[in-house]
């Protein structure tokens, strides 16, 4: 929800900049950036996001756990505590993100329809797992798969019709779903602010070194934090997101004024 939230309010800055979003793009970004904000949580092989895909999504979440854990331990400074664990570490810091979100813009020009559809696909699939995670934990893989992929296949062929937003932002000869690569990044940052203000922190700055530590976990003072899925999320922060893209998806397609 604070993933799409977040784009949703990026469209509201855009339409205020005159450089407005499309539908299609802020509807695609909002979800993209929905199942985004679930993607750090692949150092953990048991987050949503090892679910989501069967067998090769645990595979995947383990060994981004092994590399994540082989980073900690090659880059760590004497002020930074031993552990055995990647959770919370490589996957949970801006230059992760900002890599991953280039990886996917290369990925979706160099690709084309083809790739934008895989990238859509299972952002689709996080998207429903995130969004609708009661009834996806209920249902079968299958059906949110197949969800995932009829949202993925209407998205793309409404995004390739001419003015629909293939070219937002990047207008240029062959920079198509270049701003792709955009809400993959939020999303991922967004997770790591979220968990940030939980009780362990996170290490977001890496590899900048802060006070001694390269890992670092920055949040705010310890008395304003709280455990991850505790009632502050349900009732404080879910209510709050809910509002705050609804109004800024209004913002953003002009409906306001």
């Amino acid at each position: 929800m604070s993933g799409a939230a977040a784009w949703l309010g990026v469209g509201a800055v855009a339409y205020s900049l005159d450089r407005p979003m499309p539908w299609p793009v802020l509807v695609a970004g909002a979800l993209i950036c929905s199942g985004a904000a679930l993607a750090p949580d692949l150092d953990h092989k048991s987050a949503t996001i090892s679910r989501a895909f069967g067998p090769l999504s645990k595979w995947l979440c383990e060994v981004i756990e092994k590399l994540s854990c082989a980073v900690y331990k090659a880059t760590r400074k004497p002020g930074d505590p031993r552990r055995s664990g990647g959770h919370r570490t490589l996957t949970h810091t801006w230059l992760w993100a900002v890599l991953v979100g280039a990886g996917f813009s290369a990925l979706a020009v160099l690709g084309g329809r083809w790739a934008v559809l895989g990238i859509l696909f299972v952002h689709m699939v996080l998207a429903v797992e995130g969004l609708l995670w009661r009834a996806a934990r209920v249902s079968s893989d299958i059906l949110v798969w197949l969800l995932g992929a009829t949202s993925a296949w209407i998205l793309a062929d409404i995004l390739n019709k001419p003015g629909n937003g293939a070219d937002w932002l990047f207008g240029g000869s062959g920079q198509e779903y270049l701003w792709l690569g955009l809400p993959i990044v939020l999303g991922s940052l967004v997770h790591n602010v979220g968990d940030a203000i939980t009780v362990s922190g996170c290490p977001i700055l890496w590899p900048i070194p802060v006070g001694g530590k390269r890992w670092y976990p920055v949040g705010p003072p310890k008395s304003m934090r709280f455990k991850a899925g505790s009632w502050v999320e349900l009732r404080v922060l879910m209510p709050a997101f809910t509002i705050t893209g609804a109004m800024s998806g209004m913002w953003a397609l002009g409906l306001t004024g």
